[in-house]
């Protein structure tokens, strides 16, 4: 057990006058499972790579063990490799045995190795890098988002492998996850970072109780403030009117000792202006404090109403891609209000039958050579989709290009991105340069300023940091929209879920039968 130190960190990307971090001064145990969360582009990222020593900074970062980061960068023409070539090349001094050993925590099989890398499913890909990253000893392991392309079934087994193991950095904006796993969180606020012991669900519910109580407290002293320049003003005021009759200018002129009065007056407008010195300190301090409350503002959108409650029915629905059975068995109604999440292994066709679905809906004949057919399929006519892709890759130019592009309102538009946390500069920013989480916003929030009856979302929090998942949900809820997605995130779909619907993969001895 060693400690990791960093001590007055500052660092911004060259080029860029926005500082991501500024004297920033922590403590880390090599023993600690840490959850590291934040917003999307607050600097996650950058933090595990200011640890690799890949950019320069200013500041001290002592440590007494190596550091490796998850997912190990492939070359494409090395995917084709045997994935144990890959492993000699990642380890070269790794065991075999304690190889099998890691995988067979995994649930994975050891033939795996001796199968091209490219072959792999993400999820097996995901596995084999955990395995070999937790064999090296002497080494903090800083795991960037794991839970990418994993389905529940995988997320339940990563979790549980992570439980056992220890000496890690995890990011990951899944709260049931980060439960599973973590016994600290490290967070990345606006102004500084915070280490405490617990996990997501105990951090936030704390974090949550503090910013309620400073908020309240500001709001107090903001009243308080308020009654103190106003008496400051009234006292200014009659110290003026005071300071007229010695100068001969007042209506009220009398028989006084000007002197007096003036000295009065002027004990008094120094009296008044310490008091307003002192409230000025006071509400600069508590502004200090209120720079690293997360404002999660309510979403605000328009969804259209259809006049009747069930807008699709389908029975015995089989899904096809081409020629290919891709599954079966599908029996659903889609009902206005409700939220239905599809659930299945990956590969079992869940974004095929998005896609087919929202097809269907549109009454569209071209694009991809996907269907769903059964023995009954019945769609309300004039529907209004909105679909959200899982890829983001395309998203490239300007924001301006993007809204007239989709002929978006830009107020609301860039209303519900400012809620999700996007500042201004972000908007002058080529998209190219967004992160991933930042480019699964502008996906999201052209989506929700859209006026549909049906929103499909096809993994939409990929990379969202837990705030904004946090806002989408309560958005979705308030709202009642009709929707159709698939999510792994387990208390998102928990939460929200009306109905699921569990995709199976046809095996290929049911394929030969067809």
């Amino acid at each position: 057990m060693s400690q990791i130190q960093i001590k007055d960190l500052t660092f911004y990307y060259e080029g860029s006058y926005d500082l991501i971090f500024e004297h920033v001064s922590f403590t880390l145990d090599t023993d600690w499972k840490l959850g590291l969360i934040g917003r999307n582009g607050r600097g996650k990222t950058t933090l595990l790579n200011l640890l690799l020593g890949k950019f320069s900074y200013s500041g001290t970062i002592t440590k007494s063990v190596e550091f490796d980061y998850f997912p190990f960068q492939v070359e494409e023409e090395k995917k084709e490799h045997n994935t144990i070539e890959l492993i000699e090349e990642w380890y070269p001094q790794y065991e075999f045995w304690k190889l099998c050993r890691e995988l067979n925590y995994l649930k994975v099989e050891a033939d795996v190795l001796y199968r091209p890398f490219s072959t792999l499913s993400n999820g097996e890909q995901t596995k084999i890098m955990l395995a070999i990253l937790f064999l090296r000893e002497n080494h903090f392991l800083l795991i960037d988002e794991p839970t990418n392309h994993l389905d529940q079934e995988g997320r339940e087994l990563v979790a549980d492998y992570l439980r056992r193991k220890k000496g890690y950095i995890l990011v990951s904006h899944d709260r049931y996850f980060l439960d599973r796993c973590i016994d600290h969180v490290m967070a990345i606020n606006k102004q500084n970072i915070d280490v405490v012991q617990g996990n997501f669900t105990s951090w936030y519910e704390n974090k949550r109780k503090q910013e309620e109580s400073e908020v309240k407290e500001n709001e107090r002293l903001k009243k308080e403030i308020t009654r103190l320049e106003e008496a400051t003003r009234r006292t200014k005021n009659w110290s003026d009117h005071v300071e007229k009759t010695k100068t001969g200018r007042s209506p009220f002129e009398a028989k006084v000792d000007r002197g007096y009065i003036g000295h009065q007056a002027a004990k008094m407008m120094k009296r008044s202006k310490g008091i307003q010195d002192r409230a000025n300190a006071q509400i600069e301090k508590k502004k200090e404090l209120m720079k690293n409350i997360e404002q999660m503002e309510a979403l605000k959108i328009y969804p259209l109403s259809y006049h009747k409650k069930e807008l699709c029915s389908i029975k015995e629905g089989r899904l096809y891609y081409g020629e290919t059975l891709i599954t079966e068995g599908i029996n659903a109604t889609i009902l206005q209000g409700e939220v239905t999440v599809l659930e299945g292994k990956n590969g079992c066709g869940k974004s095929t039958f998005l896609k087919a679905f929202a097809k269907l809906a549109n009454g569209q004949e071209d694009g991809e050579d996907i269907k769903v057919m059964g023995e009954q399929v019945n769609v309300q006519k004039g529907l209004v989709i909105s679909y959200v892709p899982q890829d983001t890759s395309f998203l490239k130019g300007s924001l301006d290009e993007y809204m007239e592009q989709w002929n978006m309102d830009p107020t609301i538009f860039k209303m519900l991105l400012r809620k999700l946390d996007f500042s201004r500069e972000q908007f002058e920013k080529p998209m190219e340069s967004y992160s991933a989480g930042q480019k699964k916003k502008v996906l999201l929030a052209r989506s929700l300023s859209e006026k549909a009856h049906i929103y499909i979302w096809d993994e939409p929090l990929n990379y969202i940091d837990i705030f904004s998942r946090i806002q989408i949900e309560e958005l979705i809820k308030k709202n009642h929209l009709t929707m159709i997605l698939v999510e792994h995130d387990k208390t998102f779909t928990e939460h929200l879920g009306d109905q699921i619907i569990r995709l199976k993969r046809v095996s290929n001895d049911e394929k030969e039968q067809e």
